[in-house]
């Protein structure tokens, strides 16, 4: 009889093994898997569904093993121009990857101009959604290849600057399918470029005109829009309450408006809006309206369904909070940062009313105290996120009252709340699903709230400790110990840390922005004990860490192959070492280096040369602009990088 035992692969039919991996979440265990054996690396090749590039050399080898792709992005891959799509189209049969790819990502893909862009739409037939946002070098033309994608449905085109009336024109007649749009700080496109845009996309459900030189001709063009639900119109400065009164008799689907800092618009406007739309779920009219007329707060009693209403920065009155008390009781987000008026009482007032609160911004709402916070507490049962920025009367009654009674809570801001202590961080800690956590300027707490939270709140991702002066080493061992899912932290100033304290941080794995400024304790031997283990760093600032030297940035150069921001600035790095840096780290992007003391002239020529092809902005001393030579500064300009005089 044999007694040798099946192999377990043997039994498990591809069926079953496509199950087992469409349940793995997290990138880390689909990595993991893939590295087990040649058949789990062939599943992952068949049911991945997205892929996001980092390195632009590995991408022919990517498209060859996953042929069925819906979402390319090439948003962090530094060198994307028109010549990689040539070689790319030539050395890989995309009649394989690009037939079944609906979303394509390249945000700032600066170096793509029309010819690589029109190969690109002519390949992939099937594209739904493209976002070309940021990339400087869109104009016109690159306007026209987009055009090419007849079964476009989104599309978003912030920061191009170049995309006039005609751009669009020629995308609008093109993409007549088009259901969201983003034209965010395109500021060459005028009244007429939206008129045309209205009168061919009728299919139109989001649109984003923030920050354009349109008029309130626009609006009257938008309102005819039939299946609209979304407008965004942030920071228009000629935008007016005859604009508003023009959407209050079209555009009837809509949903969520968006006039924040709109300075032309007042409440006699949004009142016009809101009488053709009593069934607005969301308005922002954040630093918008400085005061609410009676017609306004009259027209509110109506919005019944309204789920979020931000109102930053006005003067708000016992008339405003009793209207919303009464007739919003949908809401679960509302938003009175830096408003006057807001106190105790009103507070109080106000969730008596809306218990179904989730989100509260009360950002320097200064008169605020313990009275409110209880109450807040004690009605608003389901509360996530909590802004209480700047509201210096909070003390640990406040974070007692919520760890008792907002179990939910996912995110709290107390920066610069000085009352808050360590007992008061003992009581939140209760609060055991915070993910993100900002204690900034809290200048009475040390390692022992330090350690209360990482005791017990085991799923923070975020935590901002910004001149915090009383952690140090042992907070941070505490913290590396029970916060093993840390992505964010801000030790900016907090003075006390040294290269103990680091090579804590080290056993954060998931760490990947570390903000470290000033910090004059920690030394090479520190930064050398963080990068060895943090190999996901895609942002460090070491800015005025004037200790950390020469080895500390070779350590830099060999481990954190992640990194794409980084700020060097006031550092007591040298040229080899800045070279080192800068050429070694390619997939860097982004980079502070300004006041270099030990670098001279020639260092940064040669460190921007070894990063041309890739860097997108980079900051330097104002002088350097005339002492760098014109040859590396003309192959950045050309390459599309952004270089900020200091």
């Amino acid at each position: 009889m044999s007694t040798q035992s099946t192999p377990i692969l043997s039994v498990l039919t591809e069926d079953l093994l496509i199950r087992v991996n469409e349940k793995l979440v997290q990138d880390s265990d689909r990595k993991t898997w893939r590295l087990i054996c040649k058949e789990f690396h062939r599943v992952d090749s068949i049911t991945r569904k997205t892929l996001r590039v980092l390195h632009v050399e590995f991408l022919p080898t990517l498209l060859k093993n996953y042929t069925n792709l819906l979402t390319l992005d090439l948003s962090v891959c530094p060198c994307i121009e028109d010549g990689t799509i040539t070689l790319l189209l030539h050395r890989v049969d995309h009649s394989m990857w690009a037939r079944n790819l609906k979303f394509l990502n390249l945000r700032r893909a600066n170096g793509l101009k029309f010819a690589g862009l029109e190969m690109l739409v002519g390949a992939c037939k099937g594209l739904e959604s493209v976002d070309v946002s940021y990339c400087r070098g869109f104009g016109d033309r690159e306007a026209a290849a987009i055009s090419g994608c007849g079964g476009l449905k989104e599309l978003s085109m912030d920061k191009c600057l170049g995309v006039s009336d005609v751009g669009l024109a020629k995308i609008v007649v093109g993409c007549g399918r088009l259901v969201r749009l983003s034209l965010k700080w395109c500021m060459e496109i005028s009244d007429l470029g939206v008129e045309l845009l209205c009168k061919k996309c009728l299919e139109l459900k989001f649109l984003d005109v923030s920050y354009l030189k349109v008029t309130s001709d626009s609006l009257r063009s938008i309102a005819a829009l039939p299946k609209l639900e979304d407008l965004a119109m942030v920071g228009c400065p000629l935008v007016n309450d005859v604009g508003l009164q023009f959407l209050e008799n079209g555009c009837p689907l809509l949903q969520k408006i968006d006039v924040s800092r709109c300075d032309c618009v007042s409440s006699y406007g949004l009142s016009a809006l809101i009488r053709g739309h009593n069934g607005l779920l969301q308005i922002d009219a954040g630093y918008t309206i400085s005061e609410f007329s009676a017609n306004f707060v009259e027209c509110m009693q109506e919005l019944k369904n309204l789920n979020a209403i931000i109102i930053d920065g006005a003067r708000v009155s016992d008339t405003v909070f009793q209207t919303i008390s009464n007739n919003c009781r949908s809401l679960i987000e509302i938003g009175l940062s830096k408003c006057t008026g807001v106190t105790n009482m009103r507070i109080m007032q106000l969730v008596s009313g809306c218990v179904n609160l989730k989100t509260i911004n009360l950002t320097c709402c200064r008169s605020i105290t313990d009275a409110a916070i209880s109450a807040i507490a004690d009605s608003c049962r389901n509360l996530l996120c909590l802004k209480l920025e700047s509201c210096n009367m909070i003390t640990e009654k406040s974070l007692e009252q919520l760890g008792s009674h907002c179990a939910l809570l996912e995110e709290l801001d107390l920066t610069d709340c000085f009352g808050i202590n360590d007992r008061g961080l003992e009581r939140l800690s209760r609060c055991s699903r915070l993910l993100c956590l900002k204690l900034g300027l809290c200048t009475n707490i040390s390692d022992t709230g330090l350690f209360y939270i990482a005791s017990n709140c085991s799923q923070l991702h975020e935590l901002d400790l910004y001149r915090c002066m009383g952690i140090g080493d042992d907070g941070l061992a505490a913290l590396s110990s029970g916060c093993k899912k840390l992505r964010k932290l801000n030790l900016s100033y907090c003075i006390e840390v040294t290269d103990k304290g680091m090579e804590s941080l080290g056993y954060l794995e998931e760490l990947s922005d570390l903000e470290l400024r000033a910090l004059d304790k920690i030394t090479g031997v520190g930064l050398t004990a963080l990068v060895t283990r943090c190999k996901r760093l895609t942002y460090l600032d070491l800015k005025h860490c004037k200790k950390v030297d020469d080895t500390g940035f070779w350590a830099l150069a060999y481990y954190s192959r992640n990194l794409r921001q980084i700020n060097l600035s006031y550092c007591s790095i040298t040229d080899m070492a800045l070279c080192m840096v800068m050429g070694n780290l390619t997939r860097l992007q982004d980079a502070d280096l300004v006041h270099l003391r030990n670098v001279t002239v020639e260092g940064f020529d040669l460190a921007l040369r070894a990063c041309c092809v890739r860097i997108k902005k980079v900051k330097l001393v104002a002088a350097l602009g005339f002492l760098l030579s014109s040859e590396v500064l003309g192959i950045l300009h050309a390459r599309g990088c952004r270089i900020r005089w200091d």
